[in-house]
């Protein structure tokens, strides 16, 4: 195709196949389903719903460009958009970067035609173009034109004779000669020297929006000048609006406030040594994993029940946040963290409650930086939330940790992002999150946009909200808490194994979730040297408490929470051994010599006294009573010691009689009975229907088999390079059959552009020829079901009464039959 392309689809028959991919891949909406045609592309490239989303991906200054383009004259050449861009005195940034957001313009289909008639899509105009109830961000308000729509005429000749202008003879010619005055620099300057300085100050406010104002019935003699000179125009029995000619003029030709060419700066820079950053990071990470395998550990039995809306209660929260000594936000962060990963869900039964998945054993006997691994892919792909638990939705209902509505579907993309942005640093370098918050606020204006501008602010000087109205910056600001709690980043900067979790180009795609795990393994292997190695030993002291220098070998510390409790964390755990603690290891099935023994084996420094004292006292006690169920009964071979039971006032509760001098009966279950006589003071053991001491190991209670949530999309999924190619081939077919020129059929039929028409002899005769010589026919077709179409297909066989040919225009070989072809003519030479 020669010339100018007239519309949007012929411009894009001009691009190239790597062209229409690039459009593909940025605007994937446009690919469900695939266009059959490039008009069909096109007209689906301009539909409001992907135009809107195509704007809102835009940076700052392509959105400004495209801004500037709606209030230009539409077709607008190059120079006119530079003139607005950067103004009378001309801004070399801005003339160094509008080529290249002119070319993102193109690529995405928003802007087409030649330099020297550059065309927004009209439905990128209609959203971007300002009007009194769609104010833009430009501050812009309507031309003479538009504002002087439906003004009498002898109005117009008293604003053009008062501005000094020769009376006219028809409206059109009169607000011609007021937009030429308005639109001419040496003409207004002589104009608005003569203006009052109140009148000067007036149009000084509307300057950069909102260009609307209020005025009375009688306005003050400086409106009045104003008015009478079309300054400004009438919106409305007592409005006024400064016209856009005229607040160009004001402002030096610029459509913008403050052009915004390049992103804000990563600055200022705090250099620190990167070993440093990378251990900070490194003890952080295995922070992590033991807050997450001390969750784990909460609801071994179960956890908490899930409401009937979903979710965690927030008494449960807090009891929670409790158990892992943090505050109630950063517990629902590792909540969802270990929702994200698959180790925690619901278990689905009719008392529906949290717990621990099958997911969440194999975890457990993973290695340190493979558990890591599985916990920042979970967090890098998840849509989920957190830092939403406890706001409320707009219906006013409370979000709960676990519950619906936090997915938040540009979640990763901002991830990433900002994770990018601190990997662009130089390793050890971190900068403020204002910086970081700025940057991407530049890279997105529109995205997750919350809150308006105030009205004396201008409006494209900061086009994005503030941070706390912002979702894609709340997210921004929860990403680089969350990355620190990680051990993704250390001391504020990205930690040097993170480093292979991310792509640092801005239009790099979202991978996928293979892709995400692949990373994260990467990135692992880099963090395990620098976890620290479990130990075999703890050093017991003389106050009844053993100190564990670093992290335990996990076995070591399940048994270890056994037989002690843990009374502080750190650097360094301590344990404290109590008789309550001691008989719970007695009746997990140890006995005292086996406890010395593993004291003794585990122990730096030699079991203290005490200590040996305790547990031997303990055991000798431990189950000399004994609990068994009948409703419930006491046995001891010692019948004083069951009289001074039956003396105890405290025993009453339990209603115990004695049936034989060695057995007292009681009127409450086992388990209460047991909890009763431990009260008091007493070591009972539980025993069988044998009369064999039960053993109290915990079964822990797991889920049936859950997967972890999957995330919400934020829209169509980023298209592979095979289903690009693949479309783009389709599309090219669909347009040669439908553009394809046609030799004249001489025969009877309907006019030019209609199915052709050819006796069953002449198709027949047709297609053989095509087979012979392999070239392309164009045909009528009706199927089935009476639909009519035209194709461009290259015969291959023809036989049996079918013709069996390669379809250009569904890209694939078809057999029709001979009897349902209403015609057939040769294609032009060069149409293929």
């Amino acid at each position: 195709m020669t010339g100018t392309p007239r519309t949007l689809a012929e411009e894009l028959r001009t691009r190239t196949d790597s062209g229409l991919i690039g459009l593909l891949r940025a605007r994937p909406d446009l690919l469900n389903p695939v266009p059959g045609d490039v008009t069909q592309l096109a007209t689906r490239a301009g539909t409001r719903a992907s135009v809107a989303r195509a704007v809102e991906r835009l940076d700052r200054f392509a959105l400004q460009t495209a801004e500037a383009l709606a209030v230009a004259p539409d077709p607008c050449p190059y120079e006119t958009l530079g003139a607005l861009m950067a103004g009378d005195a001309g801004d070399e940034a801005v003339a160094a970067e509008l080529p290249r957001a002119v070319a993102e313009l193109r690529a995405q289909a928003l802007v087409w035609g030649p330099d020297d008639r550059l065309r927004l899509v009209r439905t990128a105009r209609e959203l971007l173009t300002p009007s009194a109830t769609h104010p833009s961000p430009t501050g812009l308000g309507p031309t003479v034109v538009e504002a002087t729509a439906g003004m009498s005429p002898g109005r117009l000749q008293d604003i053009i004779a008062t501005a000094g202008l020769p009376a006219t003879h028809d409206p059109v010619t009169a607000v011609a000669a007021l937009t030429a005055l308005f639109s001419d620099r040496t003409r207004m300057t002589a104009l608005l020297d003569t203006a009052p300085a109140d009148s000067v100050g007036v149009l000084d406010k509307l300057l950069w929006g909102p260009p609307y104002g209020a005025v009375t019935d009688r306005p003050a003699p400086h409106l009045q000048w104003l008015i009478d000179r079309g300054l400004l125009l009438p919106a409305g029995a007592r409005n006024v609006v400064l016209p856009r000619e005229t607040a160009l003029h004001l402002r030096a030709g610029r459509a913008h406030h403050t052009p915004e060419p390049v992103p804000p700066a990563l600055a200022p820079l705090t250099e620190r040594d990167p070993h440093l950053v990378d251990n900070a990071a490194a003890s952080q990470a295995f922070t992590a994993l033991s807050t997450i395998e001390e969750l784990l550990k909460e609801w071994d039995l179960g956890g908490p029940s899930v409401l009937r809306a979903g979710g965690m209660s927030v008494r449960d929260l807090k009891r929670t946040a409790t158990g892992l000594d943090t505050t109630e936000q950063l517990a629902a962060f590792w909540l969802e963290l270990a929702y994200a990963a698959g180790l925690v869900g619901s278990d689905g039964e009719a008392d529906e409650r949290y717990a621990a998945t099958p997911a969440a054993e194999q975890w457990l006997e993973l290695p340190d930086h493979e558990r890591w691994a599985a916990l920042v892919a979970g967090w890098l792909s998840a849509t989920r939330t957190p830092g939403l638990v406890g706001s409320a939705d707009p219906k006013g209902r409370t979000l709960a940790a676990l519950g619906p509505h936090l997915d938040r579907s540009p979640a990763p993309e901002v991830r990433r992002r900002a994770l990018a942005l601190l990997a662009a640093l130089p390793p050890g370098a971190s900068v403020p999150a204002t910086a970081i918050l700025d940057r991407l606020g530049w890279e997105r204006p529109l995205r997750g946009a919350g809150a308006p501008q105030p009205a004396d602010t201008p409006p494209d000087a900061a086009s994005a909200p503030p941070a706390g109205s912002d979702l894609r910056f709340r997210l921004a600001q929860w990403t680089l808490a969350e990355a620190e709690l990680l051990g993704v980043t250390g001391r504020g900067a990205l930690a040097t194994h993170a480093r292979a979790l991310i792509d640092t180009e801005p239009a790099a795609e979202i991978p996928t979730p293979a892709e995400t795990h692949t990373a994260a393994a990467r990135a692992a292997a880099l963090l395990s040297p620098r976890l620290p190695e479990p130990l075999d030993h703890v050093l017991l002291q003389a106050d009844l408490t053993a100190v564990a220098p670093g992290p335990l070998h996990r076995p070591l510390a399940e048994a270890l929470g056994v037989l002690a409790d843990i009374e502080s964390k750190g650097g360094a755990t301590v344990y404290r051994f109590t008789p309550a603690s001691v008989r719970r290891a007695l009746d997990a099935g140890r006995s005292a010599a086996e406890l010395q023994d593993f004291l003794t084996t585990h122990s730096r420094t030699p079991v203290p006294q005490p200590l040996s004292y305790l547990i031997d006292d303990v055991a000798r006690r431990h189950g000399q009573l004994r609990i068994g169920a009948a409703a419930a009964y006491v046995r001891c071979d010692d019948d004083a010691l069951l009289s001074e039971i039956l003396a105890d006032r405290r025993a009453a509760g339990l209603r115990l009689r004695r049936l034989a001098p060695t057995v007292l009966a009681a009127q409450t279950s086992p388990d209460q009975l047991l909890d009763g006589l431990r009260s008091m003071g007493y070591a009972p053991a539980a025993e069988s229907a044998s009369g064999d001491v039960l053993i109290a190991r915990a079964d822990s209670y797991r889920t049936p088999p859950r997967t972890a949530p999957a995330p919400v999309p934020e829209g169509p999924p980023s298209p592979d390079a095979t289903l690009l190619e693949a479309a783009v081939r389709a599309i090219r077919a669909g347009d040669l059959a439908a553009t394809a020129e046609r030799k004249p059929v001489h025969a009877p039929g309907p006019a030019t552009g209609a199915l052709p028409r050819t006796t069953s002899a002449e198709t027949l005769a047709t297609m053989q020829a095509a087979v012979l010589t392999g070239a392309a026919v164009w045909i009528g077709y009706v199927n089935a079901d009476g639909a009519a179409s035209q194709r461009v297909i290259a015969p291959v066989r023809v036989e049996g009464g079918f013709v069996t040919a390669y379809d250009h225009t569904s890209d694939e070989v078809r057999t029709y039959p001979l009897h349902r072809i209403t015609g057939v003519a040769e294609l032009a030479d060069d149409a293929v």
